[in-house]
């Protein structure tokens, strides 16, 4: 199975992409990862907050397959512990699905169209981050998670 992180626009913080691609990097030794980055919606400071989420889920749901299980990163989504993480990717992985894809939404979330799409809502935090940066406290997570499988020292509980 593929695992695929997309995000909606570009980081604009030189130093979150350094860090996305720290652990972009060490992720791509232990599964088949890609990040997506699917370009922000053009003339979006002429739309409302729903309308840049519409047309944002319509580029998502475009992109889509039957055969993909979709993971929002959603704050009202379940939270687990990193070792909960961990067991629960590593149950995913076994699974038939295509793609197993994670995706952080824009600035204003998700439209109810990808909400209705979704396979499962995860949360990171009770607290809200902004949507580039909660990409790094993802990938460190992910990371976190597959180094918890194979049982090397980065993570100590």
């Amino acid at each position: 199975m593929k695992v695929e992180f997309w995000v909606i626009g570009k980081t604009s913080f030189d130093y979150l992409n350094e860090g996305n691609d720290i652990y972009l990097n060490r992720i791509k030794h232990y599964v088949p990862f890609k990040m997506e980055i699917i370009p922000d919606i053009k003339n979006r400071k002429k739309l409302s907050a729903d309308q840049i989420k519409t047309k944002e889920g319509e580029l998502i749901l475009s992109k889509i397959n039957t055969s993909d299980f979709l993971i929002l990163m959603d704050e009202r989504g379940k939270q687990r512990s990193s070792v909960e993480f961990s067991d629960y990717l590593q149950m995913m992985l076994q699974q038939s699905y295509k793609r197993l894809i994670f995706l952080i939404g824009g600035a204003y979330g998700f439209s109810e169209a990808v909400y209705n799409r979704s396979n499962m809502k995860m949360s990171l935090s009770k607290m809200t981050f902004s949507h580039q940066m909660v990409r790094l406290i993802f990938l460190e997570q992910f990371y976190r998670a597959l180094t918890i499988m194979k049982n090397e020292p980065y993570h100590h509980e």
